[in-house]
């Protein structure tokens, strides 16, 4: 795996009847998660391997994101639903072996746990480290590149309201 990108779920509501696993996007969240799929394909972000935990929040988030990369394999993954940095990290690595790009959409703490410890591996600055750990919102994401050594590079984070989205939670 050349590079990894951390994608947490748009927006959802506040509550489901069958509970936190079936919360849904609300409009905002769909239209937070398209304009970041948007925006990745602009970045040149091009994933291979699309890791989304089975959670419908994801699946939605996915679901808006798909158009900007139709070639993706997708992979849904139980495993993945709040899942720790180290599951995620571990699910990455080794199914992203012989991959360019691995898009990861999942859910917090884990996602920001995981792009605060590749921050640090990687030798981050203040800079990047406040900003990643500060907030990592609905529909945020965080990027990273890899060396022939395995060692994780800072490549962006980004945030919908950078971008115009309304995400902010």
């Amino acid at each position: 795996m050349k590079r990894l990108i951390l994608f947490r779920h748009g927006k959802a509501e506040r509550g489901a009847p069958g509970g936190d696993f079936d919360r849904r996007l609300t409009e905002r969240g769909r239209l937070d998660a398209a304009l970041m799929g948007r925006v990745l394909k602009d970045e040149d972000f091009r994933p291979d391997l699309v890791l989304v935990s089975a959670a419908a929040r994801t699946q939605d988030t996915w679901a808006a994101v798909a158009p900007s990369f139709p070639e993706a394999e997708v992979q849904v993954r139980r495993d993945l639903y709040l899942a720790s940095d180290i599951v995620i990290w571990t699910l990455a690595e080794t199914l992203g072996q012989s991959r360019d790009t691995v898009l990861v959409v999942g859910h917090n703490p884990g996602l920001q746990d995981l792009s605060l410890a590749l921050l640090r591996q990687g030798g981050a600055g203040a800079t990047e480290m406040s900003r990643a750990g500060a907030k990592f919102s609905t529909a945020s994401v965080a990027a990273f590149t890899f060396d022939a050594a395995g060692r994780p590079a800072y490549d962006g984070l980004f945030h919908a309201s950078d971008h115009g989205g309304g995400a902010g939670e």
